[in-house]
């Protein structure tokens, strides 16, 4: 069935090229890879092609927070001024996107994200961190810190705060606080052999090129630079900018499902629980906020369990978290990987087979 629904998606062009893996208590069931990592190069998708993974960086930042806390270098309810120049948000906030803060393209053209040309970490090739925190400290909060959800640059900010702490580049803080105690390999370096990244368009997609603007909530565009990973000078993104395999972030997801993350259980346990309740996210689709990833509610239509977990990534990804299944679906065209028809048939095809 799985199979079939991916077959359909590069038979009705929605994609160019998807791996999907499905482990059940931690034992793969299911992976393939199928169409082309490079269309134009006629390169085929293989299981290890490595991908930009875009927003899939968040759980690993949230992570590397939660670490930091276990060790008392931080609280949830520290705020970053003393860290950053921007206002005294709590990491809480940052953690579930509810400081005010946001991303440019959740506004509309000439808002004052546009206006101070911040960067939401997917373009503009050899911006410093620096940079683009000042650009950020010149914009209002478009909300009361605490009131409302809004999908926002925080984990970006996390990182800087991160980086502050740990007296590292944000690299080497998660290889030593997440994926170097895990072995895993994420990180946000350029890889051999990376997807080339294509956007939906009529017909057929279209390859990204520097600057393209992509619809993703119609009126409403992401920019994109794939050459930003290449660029030694562009920062590291803590929303959207670590690279990696989909066996790698498979690797990552089961040891947050089995509690074998170097953090103590009752703080990852804070993780998958809905830290926003009351509040209401009409982006999330019914669904609450943990920290790093959506958390499924009661009222929720969904295939997924109770209590399952799951986030996206704009370059074309989904993954989620049911009892005790693990799904990782790396895609290399935006949106549909993400938001599109592929995410809610994945969904629906492992929850149906088991």
């Amino acid at each position: 069935m799985l199979e079939h629904t991916l077959h359909t998606a590069l038979a009705e062009q929605r994609i160019v090229g998807a791996i999907s893996l499905v482990w059940k208590n931690g034992t793969p069931i299911y992976e393939a890879a199928v169409g082309l990592a490079d269309r134009e190069e006629a390169i085929p998708m293989a299981i290890d092609t490595p991908h930009r993974l875009a927003s899939l960086t968040k759980p690993v930042v949230a992570t590397a927070v939660m670490a930091l806390i276990d060790r008392g270098r931080l609280a949830l309810d520290t705020t970053i001024d003393r860290y950053v120049d921007l206002p005294p948000l709590t990491i809480h906030q940052l953690l579930t996107h509810t400081g005010g803060l946001s991303y440019r393209f959740m506004e509309a053209p000439g808002g004052p994200y546009h206006q101070a040309n911040v960067s939401d970490g997917l373009d503009q090739p050899g911006l410093s961190a620096a940079e683009n925190l000042s650009r950020l400290a010149t914009v209002p909060l478009v909300s009361p810190p605490g009131t409302a959800w809004n999908y926002s640059l925080s984990f970006d900010v996390l990182g800087a705060v991160i980086e502050k702490i740990h007296d590292a580049p944000l690299g080497d803080a998660i290889r030593d606080l997440v994926t170097g105690p895990l072995g895993i390999d994420l990180s946000f370096a350029p890889r051999p052999g990376m997807a080339t990244p294509y956007y939906n368009a009529p017909g057929a997609p279209l390859k990204m090129f520097d600057g393209v603007e992509v619809s993703a909530f119609p009126p409403l565009v992401v920019r994109f630079a794939p050459s930003r990973i290449f660029d030694p000078g562009s920062y590291p993104s803590g929303g959207a900018g670590m690279t990696g395999t989909a066996r790698a972030y498979a690797m990552f997801l089961e040891a947050l499902r089995t509690r074998r993350i170097p953090v103590r259980r009752a703080l990852v346990d804070q993780m998958f629980r809905d830290q926003i309740p009351g509040i209401e996210a009409p982006a999330l689709h019914g669904y609450g906020n943990g920290y790093g990833f959506a958390v499924r509610r009661e009222t929720t239509d969904s295939p997924l369990r109770a209590g399952a977990v799951r986030w996206g990534g704009a370059y074309g990804h989904s993954w989620f978290i049911s009892g005790d299944l693990v799904s990782v679906l790396l895609t290399n065209t935006a949106f549909e990987g993400m938001s599109g028809r592929l995410r809610d048939e994945v969904e629906r095809d492992v929850h149906r087979a088991q």
